[in-house]
């Protein structure tokens, strides 16, 4: 007859539940095993031939059996309940996975509450400001005919302070003025190259860049930078750190350090992703050389140009073998690639650069496409550089010559470009009159109307060409037309100052007074703005 060992009572106190589950199991086929033998003896016992003793001893053995069918009870009983206890604390786990999550998209729809919140507000004001900007154009279509009859020479003895020096060349060509803003275009770029090598982006990660460069243009960095550190964790430990879309959220926290200034994290964040990156799609994949240009860009901004320029290579040599040789963003490449060797007064490489750019715009865009433009600009810079004054001359007078086609026809003795106005300006200077103002004036107003940010910085350019030349009158020509320019054009940017000068002008103040305010602050401000000469696109 075998023995049932029970653990000692001390024991059972520290036993978890598994443990006790399977003492419980042990149990269980102890007394079934009893009862086998309980079952055999009690048969033995009613085959015996002494009834007294054997009816004795079967009522004990009945007894025995019956604690022992209770005993098995209690442990399926005990089985059961810890099975119970299981499916309770796995439920209970779910539960709160749930809650954690609801509580971080809770949050998340929050941030995105309060900035539609936010943009709605700005949405209002935008209409209310508009509104009042309507009544006030008015105004000024009313008093439009006065400004006619003010002299050129009053206008250009308030305009030429700001204008003198605005074509000056400095040695190095500052990246934190020519890196332009590139988180509007960079995503699409972003999932576009990423798309192309067959690797797409979640809908997910795309939501959230987009809150993040909205955080990030508000200077709101503190909501910014957390948000992507969170999903970055996150990302890391669903999907490991050797992910492609680890290797994504990498780079729009890199973007966010750089917008801080913080060159060191953003480089490490950069490199880390490219790794990533090379590992995970390969070394050819457009994303990879996304990543390239977003570091050889940073090395830009600080200065390292000798480390860029590789970088910025490799991107060149992906894109055109993924992309083709004649592809819009190869050129884009190219401008990049030049800004760098111009840098390092590798004029040689750089005019080759510039002019493959130039060759893949003009077959695929078109010749009218702004980048040709752009393109010729940056070209004609690294002339200037150079010393190269005649060809840096050509190059800005071509520009200024389509941009007059473009807006007016072609060119004829009746219908000339302003630069050609400003020479024959500087020809008859000896021939004028002493008194009263040019008699030509009216002849090339028209050509003061193209109003295009290149084509001002050309103007202003050439502008500073012809007074290094010694041509004086026909510097004034361009540098007077340049600011002409942008206050017909009246952009975004300046329409509300405007309208508040014209509000001053408009309370009694005289038609001269009402000239100075559109020539005072605002026009300042569109000289200023159109310093740059190059461009670097960067691609996110």
């Amino acid at each position: 007859m075998s023995t049932m060992v029970y653990p000692r009572e001390e024991a059972l106190e520290r036993l978890s539940q598994d443990e006790i589950v399977l003492n419980t199991k042990a149990v269980m086929q102890g007394l079934e095993t009893l009862r086998g033998e309980h079952a055999q003896l009690l048969n033995s016992l009613l085959d015996c031939t002494q009834p007294p003793v054997a009816q004795e001893k079967s009522g004990l053995l009945r007894k025995s059996l019956e604690a022992i069918e209770l005993g098995l009870g209690e442990a399926q009983v005990i089985i059961a309940l810890s099975s119970h206890l299981s499916a309770v604390e796995s439920e209970k786990q779910k539960l709160r996975a749930q809650v954690r999550r609801l509580c971080q998209e809770n949050q998340w729809l929050r941030d995105e509450l309060a900035g539609t919140q936010h943009k709605l507000q700005r949405s209002e004001q935008s209409v209310a400001q508009l509104e009042e900007e309507k009544k006030h154009l008015e105004f000024m279509n009313q008093i439009k005919k006065f400004d006619d009859d003010v002299s050129p020479s009053e206008e250009k003895n308030q305009s030429s302070g700001g204008s003198t020096g605005g074509g000056g060349d400095a040695s190095k060509d500052n990246l934190d003025d020519l890196f332009p803003n590139d988180d509007d275009q960079g995503p699409v770029q972003h999932i576009v190259a990423a798309q192309q090598g067959g690797y797409e982006i979640p809908a997910r990660l795309r939501t959230l860049h987009n809150l993040v460069i909205q955080y990030a243009s508000q200077g709101r960095y503190e909501v910014a930078v957390p948000l992507c550190k969170q999903a970055l964790e996150d990302l890391e430990k669903t999907s490991g750190h050797d992910h492609p879309d680890v290797a994504t959220m990498l780079n729009i926290l890199a973007l966010v350090y750089r917008d801080q200034n913080k060159y060191k994290e953003a480089a490490h964040l950069l490199n880390d992703a490219l790794a990533i990156r090379e590992k995970t799609l390969g070394k050819d994949h457009p994303a990879v050389a996304a990543t390239l240009n977003n570091l050889a860009v940073l090395y830009g901004k600080r200065g390292k140009y000798k480390e860029a320029e590789p970088l910025c290579k490799r991107a060149l040599e992906i894109r055109e073998k993924v992309l083709g040789k004649y592809h819009p963003d190869v050129a884009k490449q190219l401008n990049n690639l030049a800004l760098l060797c111009q840098n390092q007064g590798k004029y040689d490489e750089v005019e080759y650069y510039y002019g493959r750019a130039l060759e893949i715009y003009e077959s695929k865009l078109g010749a009218d496409d702004p980048n040709v433009a752009k393109t010729k600009n940056n070209l004609a810079t690294c002339y200037l550089k150079q010393g190269k004054f005649a060809d840096a001359e050509a190059l800005y007078k071509e520009i200024l010559t389509r941009a007059h086609e473009k807006e007016f026809g072609s060119v004829n003795n009746d219908n000339k470009p302003i630069w050609m106005h400003a020479e024959e300006r500087e020809e008859s200077k000896g021939k004028r009159k002493d008194s009263g103002p040019y008699v030509e004036y009216g002849s090339w107003y028209k050509a003061c109307k193209v109003d295009s940010p290149t084509v001002n910085t050309t103007l202003k350019s050439l502008g500073a060409l012809y007074r290094r030349q010694g041509k004086l009158e026909a510097a004034e020509t361009l540098e007077e037309c340049a600011s002409k320019s942008r206050k017909q054009g009246i952009d975004a940017i300046n329409q509300s100052k405007v309208v508040e000068l014209l509000k001053d002008g408009g309370s009694g103040s005289d038609r001269r007074h009402s000239r100075e305010g559109m020539n005072g602050p605002g026009g300042q401000r569109g000289e200023n703005e159109g310093d740059d000469s190059a461009e670097w696109n960067g691609v996110t």
